[in-house]
């Protein structure tokens, strides 16, 4: 298994909560958009959004309702609530109107 393919501990911490915060479309990762092109979603590195503009904006978006920090995704009532247990530490919107676009979205 090489460094790339290691699951991160956590998610970056966004760095504002300014206009600049977007929100993934797949697993409501909230983080600014520098940090989507540093480091792309660390809960899908499938859809490729780091150092891709293009991804960024199709995968992401700024319209978003409310944010919660989530340190322990497996033992906590909200996460698994919201759905987002199974997704690595970090900050998560609410709730997003958009959907992923067909394009992007991966069978399971």
């Amino acid at each position: 298994m090489s460094a790339e393919d290691v699951r991160p501990e956590h998610a970056q911490i966004p760095t504002s909560f300014g206009h600049e915060l977007r929100a993934c479309l797949r697993c409501r990762l909230v983080k600014t958009y520098d940090q989507f092109m540093e480091q792309g979603c660390e809960n899908c590195p499938f859809l490729e959004m780091d150092r891709d503009h293009e991804n960024i904006v199709n995968c992401t978006t700024p319209n978003f309702t409310g944010i919660i920090s989530v340190m322990d995704p497996g033992r906590s009532w909200a996460a698994r609530w919201l759905r987002i247990g199974k997704f690595i530490p970090g900050c998560y919107t609410l709730a997003v109107a958009e959907q992923l676009p067909e394009e992007y979205r991966v069978a399971t």
